[in-house]
C-alpha cells in the first residue's frame, strides 16, 4: 500500500535573545546634551563672573571702562579714586569717586559732569532696552556743565559724534535719592543766558521725595545781572519727568519777579502755565530784558497769568498800575520768521498826565519827586535857560529787532485844566517804521482830537511827521481851568497842526521841522474878568471897570492864530483877532531849537477911545520864562507926547496923546476861517489888513473864494 505523504504546516521560530552589546542613540539627543552642556557651562561662567565681580566689586574694571565710556561718548573718561561696577545682585552696581567727563574742545570749561562721589544702582533689564532707570542715586560734590555753542546747533550733553545736532536733555529716572553739594552751570550765547545754580540737598525715601527740592544762584540776561531763588515743588513728578510745579524768585538791578506755575516736564516748556507778578521803579528796564522797547514809566506793579501756546507766551488778565495810573489787558509775545513781535490790548479807566510825561521823554523819576513843572524845566540845555520840550533820544537801534501791534485805550486821563477822556491808540511798528494812527481821544466832552505821527527810523536819521486835528470845541469849556467863564461863552476852537522833521528827540524833530500851525476862533462870545485887558485898550477897560461891566461877553467876530514853520522857525503867518471893539494881531516868532519868543502884539481900536494905550506889546524870553514887555517905545514916545502937552498948553491936553481914533477896519473872516497865510488876509473893504504889514496878492481876494491852505479848513 502506497503511503500518502502529507505536507506539514510550518512550526513557529522562537525570537533571538536580546542582544548584550551596546545600545544605538538617537540623532538629537547628542546636540541636546553638548547645550545643556554650554549652557551649564556658560551659567557656570557667569556665577563665576558675578562671583568675582561681587568678590572684587569690579575694581579691576576701571581701566577697560574708562576706554570703553570714553570710546562709545567720544569724550574723555576718568576715574581718580575707587571704582566699583558689578551685579547686585541683579542690578548694576556703579561707585566711583573723582570721576570727570571732560567736555567737547568748543566749550568754556574743560569738563561736563565731575562728581567727588557717585553710588548708584541702574536697572539692568531696563538698560538692556536702552533705558536709564536708577534705582538709587547717592551724589556728592558733583558740578555739571551744561552748554550750548555759539550757534546753538551743538550742546555738551550730547554725547557721541561731536557733528551731531545737540538734542535737548533727557533726565533719567531716579526713584531714591542723596544729593549733596552739587551745582549746575548753563550757557547759552545766542541767547545770551548764564548762570550758575546750587541745588539744596535732596534726600527720598522708596519712591517718594519728602522735600521741596531747593535752589539759588544767579547769573546773566542779555546783559543784565540777576540772582534768584526757588523751589522744585513736585520733585517726585520731576524726576519721573511729569508735570514739574516751580516757585522762582528773581531779582535783576531794581526789578523783582516771583513765578509760580507748572511746567510739562523739568526741560520743557511748552504748554506752561504759571502766575508771574513783576515790579520796579521802571517797566522800561523789565522789557529791555526781552529786548522790547517800551517808554519810561513811572515806579510799577503788574501781575498775570502767563501761558506757552505752540511757541507763543501769552500774559492774560493782566492788570496792575504804574504811577498812579492803571493797566489792563492780555500781551502775546511771538517769534514769526524768527523775529521777536509784541502784541497787546491794553486799558487803562484812569491815566494820570504825570504818567503820560516820559511817553515823550521827560524823566519819570523828576515827574515822581518834584511834578510836572520841575520835569518840564530840567532839560538838558547848553544855554543859561531851562528848557521845556524833551531831549531823550528815541532808542533806534533797539527797535530794529522787533515788531510790535498795540491798541491802549484810556477812559479818562486825569490832567488839572483840561478834562481829555475815551482815548485810543493803535501802535505799529514794521522793521523799524513806527505809527500812531489813529491817536484819537475826546477833549471837554464835546472836542474831539485825532492825531497821525510817524517815525521812520529805517534810516540813521529819524524822520518824523505830524498830522493833529482838533473838531471844533467849545472854548469855555476848554479854558475853565484857566479863568475863561463857561457860563456865557458861546466860542469854539479849532486847530491843526501839520509838520515834520528829522531828528531822534522830540526837541530835535520840531528843531528841524517845517509845516504849519493854525487855529481858528469862529465867531462867538467870550465871558471873562481878563477879556478887556486882552483888547489892550485903557479907556475902555477904565470905563467897564468904573461901570462894573467888566464881566460884559467880549464878542468875537473870527480869529486865526497861524505860524508857518521852515527849519525849525515858527513865524506869524498871521495870528489875527477880529473882535467887535478891536483888531488885533501879533508879529514875530518863535523858535523850537533854542524856545525862544520874539513876539509883537498889538490892537487897533474900531471905536474912539481915550487913554489907549494900543502900542505893541513885547513878549520875549523863551518858553520854560516868557518876558511880557508892556513899556514899549511906541508907549514910550506917547508918555513924552502927553508930558510936552501937559506942560505947554493944560493937563487936559496931555490926554490928547492917548486918544486913538477908532480907525481899525474888520478883518475879512473868510480867509481867517480858511487859515489862510498873512498875504491872503483882506479888510471887508478888501484892502490890506494895516496890523500885518502885508498887501492883497490882488484886488479881488475879498470877493473871490480861496482854496484851503494845505487842505487844513
Amino acid at each position: 500500500m502506497a503511503t500518502i505523504l502529507t505536507p506539514q504546516a510550518d512550526t513557529p521560530t522562537a525570537p533571538p535573545p536580546p542582544s548584550t552589546g551596546p545600545r544605538r542613540r538617537f540623532r538629537w539627543e547628542a546636540p541636546l546634551g553638548i547645550g545643556l552642556g554650554l549652557l551649564a557651562c556658560v551659567i557656570g561662567l557667569i556665577l563665576l563672573a558675578w562671583a568675582i565681580l561681587f568678590v572684587t566689586k569690579g575694581r579691576f574694571l576701571k581701566a577697560r571702562f574708562e576706554s570703553i565710556a570714553s570710546s562709545s561718548s567720544q569724550r574723555q573718561v576718568k576715574v581718580a579714586g575707587d571704582f566699583q561696577l558689578y551685579l547686585d545682585p541683579i542690578n548694576v552696581k556703579f561707585v566711583a569717586d573723582g570721576i570727570t567727563v571732560s567736555n567737547p574742545d568748543w566749550a568754556s570749561k574743560p569738563n561736563f559732569f565731575s562728581a567727588d562721589h557717585i553710588d548708584t544702582r541702574i536697572s539692568t533689564i531696563r538698560a538692556i532696552f536702552g533705558t536709564y532707570h536708577a534705582r538709587w542715586l547717592n551724589l556728592a560734590g558733583a558740578s555739571v556743565d551744561a552748554e550750548w555753542d555759539k550757534t546753538r546747533t551743538h550742546n555738551t550733553w550730547t554725547f557721541g559724534d561731536p557733528n551731531k545736532t545737540g538734542k535737548p536733555f533727557q533726565m533719567p529716572t531716579i526713584e531714591r535719592a542723596s544729593i549733596t553739594g552739587t551745582t549746575v552751570r548753563y550757557r547759552d550765547p545766542k541767547m545770551q543766558i548764564a548762570t550758575d545754580q546750587r541745588i539744596g540737598n535732596v534726600d527720598s525715601t522708596g519712591m517718594h521725595i519728602d522735600d521741596a527740592i531747593r535752589f539759588a544762584g544767579g547769573g546773566s540776561y542779555r546783559g543784565n545781572a540777576f540772582t534768584n531763588s526757588g523751589a522744585l515743588l513736585s520733585p517726585n513728578t520731576t524726576v519721573a519727568m511729569g508735570r514739574t510745579q516751580i516757585e522762582l524768585h528773581a531779582d535783576t538791578g531794581p526789578t523783582h519777579l516771583d513765578l509760580n506755575g507748572t511746567m510739562p516736564a523739568l526741560t520743557s516748556i511748552a504748554g506752561a502755565q504759571a502766575d508771574l507778578a513783576v515790579r520796579g521803579p521802571n517797566a522800561r528796564l523789565l522789557a529791555d530784558l526781552g529786548h522790547i522797547v517800551i517808554p519810561d514809566t513811572r515806579a510799577y506793579h503788574l501781575h498775570s497769568h502767563l501761558t506757552e501756546v505752540d511757541g507763543e507766551y501769552r500774559f492774560t488778565h493782566l492788570a496792575g498800575a504804574f504811577g498812579d495810573s492803571d493797566l489792563a489787558g492780555s500781551l502775546t509775545i511771538s517769534l514769526p520768521d524768527n523775529r521777536p513781535k509784541l502784541d497787546a490790548d491794553l486799558t487803562s479807566k484812569k491815566l494820570d498826565i504825570l504818567d503820560v510825561g516820559p511817553f515823550i521823554g521827560y524823566n519819570p523819576t523828576v515827574l515822581a519827586t518834584k511834578g510836572a513843572t520841575a520835569a518840564a524845566t530840567t532839560q538838558t540845555a547848553k544855554g543859561d535857560h531851562p528848557r521845556i520840550l524833551p531831549d531823550a533820544p528815541l532808542r533806534a537801534d533797539a527797535m530794529k529787532t522787533f515788531d510790535a501791534h498795540v491798541v491802549y485805550k484810556v477812559d479818562t486821563i486825569r490832567a488839572p485844566h483840561v478834562p481829555i477822556s475815551n482815548v485810543s491808540l493803535t501802535l505799529d511798528l514794521d522793521h523799524n517804521l513806527l505809527k500812531l494812527s489813529p491817536l484819537t481821544m475826546d477833549i471837554v466832552g464835546t472836542g474831539h482830537l485825532a492825531a497821525d505821527i510817524g517815525l521812520d527810523a529805517r534810516n540813521p536819521a529819524v524822520f518824523t511827521t505830524y498830522d493833529i486835528r482838533l473838531s471844533p470845541t467849545p472854548l469855555g469849556k476848554l479854558m475853565a481851568g484857566f479863568g475863561l467863564k463857561d457860563a456865557g461863552t458861546t466860542g469854539t476852537i479849532k486847530a491843526r497842526i501839520n509838520m515834520s522833521g528829522t531828528g531822534d528827540s522830540v526837541r530835535k524833530s520840531l528843531a528841524t521841522s517845517n509845516g504849519r500851525i493854525a487855529i481858528v476862533l469862529p465867531a462867538g462870545t467870550f465871558w471873562t474878568s481878563y477879556a478887556q485887558l486882552a483888547e489892550f485898550d485903557v479907556g475902555v477897560f477904565l470905563q467897564r471897570l468904573l461901570q462894573k461891566q467888566l464881566k460884559q461877553p467880549i464878542k468875537i467876530n473870527c480869529g486865526l492864530i497861524a505860524f508857518t514853520v521852515k527849519d525849525g522857525v515858527a513865524a506869524a503867518d498871521p495870528v489875527l483877532i477880529d473882535t467887535d471893539k478891536n483888531l488885533m494881531a501879533i508879529k514875530g516868532g518863535f523858535n523850537f531849537a533854542d524856545e525862544s519868543m520874539n513876539l509883537q502884539f498889538r490892537a487897533d481900536g474900531k471905536k474912539f477911545s481915550a487913554f489907549s494905550g494900543q502900542s505893541p506889546v513885547g513878549i520875549g524870553g523863551y518858553f520854560s520864562a516868557p518876558a511880557i514887555h508892556i513899556v514899549s517905545p511906541q508907549l514910550v514916545e506917547r508918555v513924552g507926547a502927553a508930558v510936552a502937552l501937559g506942560v505947554v498948553a493944560t493937563p487936559v491936553a496931555s490926554i490928547l496923546a492917548f486918544v486913538d481914533p477908532g480907525d481899525a477896519k474888520s478883518a475879512a473872516c473868510g480867509p481867517v476861517l480858511a487859515a489862510k497865510p498873512a498875504s491872503a488876509q483882506i479888510s471887508t473893504k478888501g484892502k490890506q489888513i494895516k496890523l500885518l504889514g502885508t498887501k492883497p496878492a490882488n484886488d479881488e481876494q475879498g470877493a473871490k473864494p480861496k482854496k484851503k491852505f494845505l487842505g487844513l479848513f
